[in-house]
């Protein structure tokens, strides 16, 4: 082998070692996936998810698939924020909070978006027994479509069969949920 290969061998040798120290004594990869998995807003999650007795690593993971942390962004079917809500579903809540809500431009500060939203998956938590899988479900489809869907027998009351929701938007926000739940779990709680 020429002194040049040799070189080389030694660099990539050298390059590999270095990845490896810092993927396993570092844990570069936990600082990339928090930056893929964030807690911004952290000091309204964690207020109001204690508040609402609602995990708040759950309200991140949430946050994460309605909106990816964008406050300013609007769904095709007109929900707002960082958790999507629908201003029907925001003037409930602020009612039965007693908070003004005058308009659905509120929906954009992300105090009040994670203050109703937490408080309406809090809602949907206790309505279906603190069944996480059946409080997405509806949180993502409506509680009209999970409620035609058990009456149906397409899925079951207690949740198990979550996988045979019918429609594949849901069926895949539940499945990323609880992934990126799993994975915030992962990266925030101290082991």
């Amino acid at each position: 082998m020429s002194k040049r290969m040799t070189k080389i061998a030694i660099i990539i040798i050298l390059v590999v070692l270095v990845l490896i120290l810092l993927f396993g004594v570092f844990k570069v990869q936990n600082v990339v996936l928090k930056q893929i998995y964030p807690t911004k807003y952290s000091e309204y999650v964690y207020l109001y998810a204690k508040e609402y007795e609602v995990d708040p690593l759950l309200v991140f993971a949430i946050i994460k698939a309605e909106s990816n942390f964008d406050k300013d962004v609007v769904s095709s079917s007109q929900a707002i924020g960082l958790m999507q809500l629908m201003e029907a579903t925001a003037e409930e809540l602020a009612r039965k909070l007693d908070i003004p809500f005058t308009d659905k431009s509120l929906l954009y500060n992300p105090e009040l978006n994670i203050r109703l939203g937490t408080k309406y998956f809090s809602d949907l938590l206790k309505e279906y027994k603190q069944n996480t899988l059946m409080a997405l479900t509806a949180y993502n489809a409506g509680k009209g479509n999970l409620k035609r869907w058990i009456d149906q027998g397409t899925i079951k009351e207690d949740g198990s069969d979550i996988e045979n929701i019918p429609y594949k938007e849901t069926n895949n926000y539940v499945r990323k949920i609880v992934r990126d739940y799993k994975i915030y779990q992962e990266l925030y709680y101290n082991k």
